[in-house]
């Protein structure tokens, strides 16, 4: 797998003045997979490259021996009728996602995301839908594959309004009912609550068969904390307020940054969970072909 120029890449506050999120998804969609060697429909699904391994009774007429002269495995070319993931997108919408220290919130280029998510899984011809939440369920569009529904997707994600606190763990426990069936589950948060509470809920579909992707959105000051002066710093969903010294507070805030970010880590690499941070300064085509890419060295 190779990638074009960099150049392809789109800068993120671009993107924020295109302002139409129809043109979004297919400008970062299209944009990276110039970058694939083989067919975009082996891109985003449930299995990844749409082959499955060999089981008893199988039809051996069906073998990819391109596949098995490479890993000595028997794999089994799935075809366009074989497959229809569901890909349901848990986007948080608690306050703490509209910070910005630059023009695109966290809770914008999550909008961003689920929304190329959304067009690369229907263009596949999978079901996609959209959940939100805070410390509850706040809204829902189930999957669905008709045509029109990427629009219905779209529409929901321009109305999302931020508002509460993150109770990732209670919201969880209030949607699962409604993921049936094994399917993609994608949790984009900026995950600002305990681990181990992040932890029970991740288990909740891990457990239930479920492939479970975390994108853990983070602005760039949360990154490097760059205030060079004594400051007071709000905490947005509570309102409480904390003294900040750069020369007392920058350092052990770092620390703590680091280790929850690699407690979350260890955790989804402890039942096979996928992580990935995205810096949202940083531009999303380019992380997603990076990530993606990843993807399908595994699979």
């Amino acid at each position: 797998m190779r990638a074009s120029a960099s150049n392809r890449f789109i800068d993120p506050q671009v993107l924020s003045r295109i302002r139409d999120l129809e043109l979004v998804a297919k400008t970062v969609v299209e944009g990276f997979l110039t970058g694939l060697h083989h067919s975009p429909y082996h891109g985003f699904s449930l299995d990844f490259v749409e082959y499955r391994e060999y089981a008893p009774g199988d039809d051996l007429r069906r073998v990819d021996w391109n596949v098995f002269g490479r890993t000595d495995r028997y794999y089994m070319k799935k075809y366009e009728g074989d497959t229809n993931t569901q890909l349901h997108i848990l986007l948080d919408v608690s306050r703490s996602m509209g910070f910005s220290s630059h023009q695109v919130s966290k809770l914008d280029y999550a909008r961003f995301l689920a929304a190329s998510l959304a067009y690369l899984a229907m263009r596949q011809k999978d079901a996609a839908g959209i959940m939100s939440f805070n410390v509850d369920m706040v809204s829902h569009v189930p999957p669905r594959t008709q045509q029109g529904h990427f629009f219905t997707l779209l529409k929901h994600l321009e109305t999302l309004e931020m508002v509460g606190k993150t109770d990732i763990l209670g919201a969880i426990e209030k949607i699962t009912h409604l993921v049936r069936r094994r399917a993609l589950v994608v949790l984009i948060s900026d995950f600002y609550q305990d681990i181990d509470k992040i932890a029970k809920a991740l288990r909740f579909f891990h457990f239930r068969g479920n492939d479970v992707i975390l994108f853990h959105i983070l602005d760039p000051a949360e990154l490097e904390m760059p205030f060079s002066g004594i400051s007071t710093l709000e905490d947005m969903e509570t309102q409480e307020s904390l003294p900040y010294s750069p020369e007392h507070s920058r350092s052990e805030y770092l620390n703590l940054l680091e280790g929850h970010i690699e407690g979350l880590k260890k955790e989804c690499r402890s039942i096979h969970i996928d992580y990935e941070m995205l810096n949202t300064e940083k531009a999303l085509d380019q992380a997603l072909h990076r990530y993606l890419s990843v993807r399908e060295k595994r699979y």
